[in-house]
């Protein structure tokens, strides 16, 4: 019996490195907050670094809570003029986006 644990280990060990995704990064852990309309406020997780992502509504007041510098940007797809946020740094309260990139770009 003591012959099979450490081999039943090995294979599940193998077969979680395996299982896990190759290539992802998710550079930007930690909360990236926002107001909406109303000043509703609205976040996200954890999200993939270099990825452009585009704002469904009304947006401004920024927060980047993540560890990894934030870019916002006036125009979808993130485009037009841009604002870098460090990390835990927030964008003036007035400050309207779009779109917002994490990375160092």
């Amino acid at each position: 019996m003591r012959l099979v644990r450490p081999a039943v280990v090995a294979l599940l060990g193998l077969t979680l490195a395996l299982s896990a995704p190759m290539g992802v990064a998710y550079a930007a852990k930690g909360p990236f907050s926002w107001l909406g309309a109303k000043d509703r406020p609205f976040f996200v997780e954890n999200l993939p670094d270099g990825r452009c992502f585009t704002m469904s509504q009304e947006a401004h007041g920024a927060h980047n809570g993540t560890g990894t510098p934030a870019t916002i940007f006036a125009g979808k797809q993130c485009t037009g003029k841009a604002l870098r946020l460090a990390p835990g740094r927030q964008a003036p309260r007035g400050t309207a986006f779009s779109s917002v990139r994490f990375g160092a770009h």
